[in-house]
């Protein structure tokens, strides 16, 4: 048996996430269909994380094993020929068999991006702050997330991790300006938060962005972020933004 790397990318918008649900489809539903279309036999993917409903991939990864040898380039073209336009494989390739989709992956980088003022080409996949927010101390308080810690208090109730212990090693927001931004640029503000880090809880993203922007608000001191972040619940930390501001930004393997 060979393993294969598949890297695609999906607009989250339609789906209820990437894993598969009783309820409603998936991301990953509509790749494995596709492919055991294309393989003739059932075929399951395992892919680099589960993301949530509406949340979208710049970068996603998923590993099969296949028993024959793939022409990677050609089964891509056919892949996208079978699957929705809102789904697009990037490649795939053939690695070593004891690569694992998921717990080979040294880090994850995720985006969460946001903008102040009515834009309606920007409301799709980034989310309309109201409130002025002050990204200094935004900025300064998520360095208090960079390294190894428990981050019990930015995980979802009901959630199956063996452990809360996450390692940080990027986060911070950054301006964003893009080329549909409908005022003047120097007026324009739209930002991006960068986190990257070896593993994610579930829903941790947007909680953690949540409790930013209190701080961002003035609700929260710099002070106060720290202790939810050290001893902290869920009930403690801000708000759940909403999904479809978020994406998986890249995926990284040993090289």
């Amino acid at each position: 048996m060979q393993r294969y790397f598949i890297k695609f990318s999906y607009d989250g918008t339609n789906y209820h996430g990437w894993q598969i649900q009783p309820n409603g489809i998936s991301v990953q539903e509509v790749l494995e269909k596709a492919l055991s279309t294309l393989l003739r036999t059932k075929m399951s993917v395992t892919g680099a994380g589960r993301t949530d409903a509406g949340v979208h991939a710049r970068l996603m990864v998923a590993h099969f094993d296949w028993e024959a040898p793939i022409d990677g380039q050609q089964l891509a073209y056919k892949l996208n020929r079978m699957l929705p336009r809102d789904v697009s494989v990037i490649s795939v390739e053939a690695v070593e068999n004891e690569l694992h989709a998921r717990f080979s992956a040294t880090s994850r980088t995720y985006h969460y991006y946001m903008h102040r003022g009515r834009n309606p080409f920007s409301r799709a996949y980034s989310y309309e702050m109201p409130y002025e927010l002050d990204f200094e101390r935004m900025n300064e308080a998520a360095k208090y997330l960079i390294g190894e810690r428990d981050f019990k208090c930015f995980c979802k109730a009901g959630g199956d991790n063996k452990t809360t212990i996450c390692n940080l090693t990027e986060a911070r927001w950054q301006h964003c300006n893009t080329e549909i931004a409908i005022h003047e640029a120097e007026k324009a503000e739209e930002w991006c938060f960068v986190i990257t880090a070896n593993r994610f809880l579930r829903n941790m993203v947007r909680a953690v962005v949540g409790t930013l922007v209190e701080v961002g608000r003035g609700r929260i001191t710099i002070d106060e972020f720290r202790k939810i972040v050290d001893n902290g619940t869920r009930s403690d930390a801000g708000e759940s933004m909403p999904g479809n501001a978020l994406f998986l930004w890249d995926v990284t393997y040993p090289k």
